[in-house]
């Protein structure tokens, strides 16, 4: 707890939660490798800690996360070792999923605002996940680089809505997020924190011990599905599409001006930074 993070805050509201908010939210919580590391090594401080029994994960701000840090090199200062060569991103992020898969106790995301790209592959690995009503959850990114480093959508949503999300790059609200499994409950985001923190409190009146137990037994079902498999083997798709033109051609206007490129990408879809909402 006395650790002195630069990216995240790291605080206990209730008996045995502890929480972390994602904390720039000037930049709408970007994911660069340093707020990262600063989040592994929390998460991991916590599954260690006897007083701590769970975890709650937020942005500060207005969102949770509208994705990695793509003005930042993803390549350098990773928080933990992946091997070089190809895919080594979406590795190296499919690594950190199951990271905080197979922590020993469950963690909990709350999710209001922008939830986008790896804000959603974040979310994702959570074991419970709680939305505001009137949240943005999607992955952009499909309609100018690349599917997800992660592929969390079939496996959570389900065919023909996983399908659907990719083919257009559009955002669930929070209350869609619920109807297609994504998310556990939506709350007005006004009450999101204070149920969060009651459900994070009666999560926590199970011990440890057999908690850690009850998380596996969830994980080893959807791991004889071949969902590790599955999602290792998407990497290579994600790596595969980097070397199409449109991809070579969006990441030439990103290096040229972030916020133009994004404005770029989804002006004919009217919606994210070029919605009127």
């Amino acid at each position: 707890m006395s650790e002195p993070y630069l990216k995240i805050i790291v605080d206990e509201p209730r008996p045995s939660v502890r929480r972390i908010t994602l904390n720039r939210p000037e930049k709408r919580n970007p994911l660069s490798n340093e707020l990262r590391t600063e989040l592994f090594h929390a998460l991991e401080a916590a599954d260690q800690d006897d007083s701590i029994r769970v975890t709650v994960l937020r942005g500060a701000g207005t969102c949770f996360s509208a994705g990695y840090d793509l003005q930042s090199n993803v390549a350098e200062n990773q928080p933990f070792y992946t091997a070089g060569g190809l895919s080594n991103w979406p590795r190296h992020v499919v690594e950190g999923f199951f990271k905080i898969w197979d922590l020993a106790k469950p963690v909990i995301a709350q999710v209001h605002g922008y939830c986008l790209a790896g804000g959603t592959e974040l979310a994702t690995a959570c074991d419970l996940v709680y939305v505001a009503e009137d949240a943005k959850i999607g992955y952009p990114v499909v309609r100018s680089i690349s599917p997800p480093d992660n592929q969390f959508y079939p496996w959570i949503v389900g065919l023909r809505r996983a399908m659907e999300l990719m083919l257009t790059g559009d955002h669930m609200s929070g209350l869609e997020a619920v109807q297609s499994g994504f998310a556990n409950r939506a709350f007005p985001e006004s009450s999101l924190e204070s149920a969060v923190l009651d459900i994070a409190e009666r999560v926590a009146l199970t011990p440890t011990d057999l908690q850690q137990i009850n998380k596996r037994a969830v994980h080893r079902q959807m791991d004889a599905m071949g969902i590790r498999a599955g999602i290792r083997a998407g990497t290579e798709m994600q790596q595969l599409a980097t070397f199409t033109r449109s991809t070579q051609e969006h990441m030439k206007e990103l290096h040229k001006g972030l916020t133009q490129a994004l404005s770029k990408r989804d002006k004919q879809f009217g919606d994210y930074r070029t919605s009127d909402d």
